[in-house]
């Protein structure tokens, strides 16, 4: 892709939350907390600005999860109150879901209006969702009719979005990569694909715009070369974020598999270890990567989000900029200073 260079610095999204944030949503306090979140955002992409980053986010500070975008706001969906095996919030598909007005295109409005570097949103994946939320008899007659609903919801944000300005759209799914090894779900690996695909499917891309998907946050041993391949032809997504910290051969063979049509954005730190990758080693892995594709069409990150959910980061504040600064260092060690 001819202009995959604007967006070789990325990462996930979701940022940890400053104690100053954490302490207005503890507060409950409406009014402080808006202000909360408005400067948190500001301080964010302050940061990602001073890293260098070529995609900006919001950090998914205004919200609880990385799925709250979908959840708290499209009617069809309730809280539990019980906990998923992942400890997310557990929530239950009560009826087919509907969209009740824009998502994250407000959001993503104001981040433009903050800085000129491409803004980014990411979304909950509606096969996700749907594989998350549905249980029989409430609602939905099939995990496969709430996914396909989601997915309407989901392509037509998605739509909203590039017409905001963003540039950058990624999908979350940190189910996909262990249905394509054989692990069981609600929906099965091909109704999963299916949905994926209906998502991501836009009448229109314009120029510079590209829609991601994230597959999982490790690479399992188990999948197969043609159930790797029937993932990336089914899916049209421009840029697939590959988790590739770890340094297995399952990692090197899922990019192999991947088309010479799309971008690859690859996780190259670990975002759950303070503990800095030695530079040589990630080069060395980025090597083996070139001998079969081209690095032109790539982009580096870490390897998840820092804090998906917003009282649970994964580092500290100081790790994660630690972090952010060797995927820059990374990526001017790969590619100079041409970005």
């Amino acid at each position: 892709m001819a202009d995959t260079f604007n967006y070789r610095i990325d990462h996930h999204g979701s940022l940890v939350r400053p104690a100053e944030l954490r302490a207005a949503r503890a507060a409950a306090d409406p009014a402080a907390l808006r202000d909360a979140e408005l400067r948190a955002v500001q301080q964010a992409v302050a940061l990602q600005r001073s890293l260098r980053t070529t995609v900006v986010t919001d950090g998914d500070l205004p919200r609880e999860d990385f799925r709250s975008a979908v959840l708290d706001a499209v009617p069809g969906f309730r809280r539990t109150g019980g906990q998923d095996p992942d400890g997310l919030a557990r929530w239950v598909a009560e009826s087919l879901p509907r969209t009740a007005g824009p998502l994250l295109a407000d959001d993503a409005e104001r981040l433009a209006s903050l800085t000129v570097i491409a803004p980014k949103v990411s979304l909950p994946s509606p096969a996700y969702l749907a594989a998350t939320t549905y249980e029989p008899g409430h609602g939905p007659a099939s995990a496969r009719e709430l996914g396909d609903a989601l997915a309407e919801i989901v392509r037509a944000e998605i739509a909203l979005l590039v017409t905001r300005g963003v540039r950058v759209v990624q999908l979350n799914n940190p189910l996909l990569l262990g249905l394509a090894a054989g692990a069981p779900g609600a929906l099965s690996y091909e109704d999963a694909l299916a949905v994926e695909a209906r998502a991501v499917q836009l009448d229109e891309r314009p120029e510079g715009v590209r829609i991601a998907l994230a597959p999982g946050h490790t690479t399992p041993a188990g999948i197969e070369r043609a159930r790797a391949e029937r993932l990336y032809a089914t899916v049209p997504a421009d840029r697939w974020v590959l988790p590739f910290d770890q340094g297995t051969d399952a990692e090197l063979d899922l990019v192999r598999a991947l088309p010479e049509d799309r971008d690859v954005c690859l996780g190259v730190v670990d975002a759950t270890t303070a503990r800095p990758e030695d530079i040589d080693t990630v080069l060395q892995r980025l090597d083996a990567v070139g001998e079969f594709k081209d690095l032109e069409d790539a982009a580096l990150a870490p390897s998840r989000g820092f804090a998906d959910v917003a009282a649970r980061p994964l580092l500290s504040a100081d790790d994660q900029r630690r972090k952010l600064v060797l995927v820059e260092t990374l990526a001017r060690y790969v590619w100079g200073n041409e970005f």
